[in-house]
């Protein structure tokens, strides 16, 4: 009986035989060229511009002595503002305080110690002309200074910009005048810059002349100030492909 059923369902549905064949698909990757490694040389330049120092930059103070914290406050306050409006009446550039202290003092008699008063101290800084610097310090003691702890010599801020600018323009030629250096001695030929770097350049220091703060100028009398030169100095590194 299921012989006649599919006898009469292979006539309604004749089976058509499929011949099922292996399929090979052949892909071909165009080739990859090695990529030629880059090859660079690191150098560094150093450019030095040496400018004259023009300016005077000055520390000065008021300290008193006295019995009482109140009394030496007021004196130190009164000597100071005297000072600062004198320097400011003579344009100075970049005034500033600098320091404002108030001290007990004491005295040590059989290794005891007592207090007998207070020491009260003002300080301000100030930049002037090397040409004005003298007779600004002799007037300041005359208004009320007391000390002078601090003076250098340096160059304008417009006359370090230029000189520093200056100093990286040939710190950029030394760098590639070495790199020519040694790829010529290799039979090698420059080709591109790849990066740059400007490394980090150190402020010039300001020069430190022999000025002891206990230096007397009282009177009309004027103290010479002569300045000298400085360093400005400037790095690159370039990195060039060869």
């Amino acid at each position: 009986m299921l012989l006649s059923y599919l006898e009469r369902a292979s006539r309604k549905f004749p089976i058509i035989p499929l011949a099922v064949g292996l399929l090979t698909m052949s892909v071909s990757y165009p080739a990859i060229a090695q990529e030629r490694l880059l090859r660079t040389l690191t150098v560094t330049g150093r450019g030095v511009e040496v400018i004259s120092t023009t300016m005077t930059q000055i520390q000065l103070g008021v300290e008193v002595q006295g019995k009482t914290a109140t009394q030496v406050q007021q004196e130190v306050a009164r000597r100071s503002t005297a000072v600062v409006e004198l320097l400011r009446s003579r344009n100075v550039a970049k005034l500033q305080t600098t320091g404002i202290r108030l001290n007990p003092t004491y005295s040590n008699q059989n290794n005891v110690q007592r207090l007998v008063g207070y020491k009260a101290t003002n300080t301000v800084t100030f930049q002037v002309g090397n040409q004005e610097a003298g007779a600004i310090l002799d007037e300041a003691v005359q208004a009320g200074a007391t000390r002078i702890d601090r003076v250098s010599f340096t160059a304008s801020d417009s006359a370090i910009s230029t000189a520093h600018r200056q100093a990286l323009r040939e710190a950029t030629q030394d760098a590639q005048q070495q790199a020519d250096v040694v790829l010529n001695s290799l039979n090698l030929t420059r080709k591109d810059i790849v990066s740059i770097q400007i490394n980090g350049a150190t402020p010039p220091i300001p020069q430190m002349p022999q000025f002891s703060r206990t230096t007397a100028l009282v009177g009309q009398v004027t103290i010479p100030v002569i300045g000298g030169e400085q360093e400005v100095r400037a790095s690159v590194t370039l990195q060039i492909s060869y």
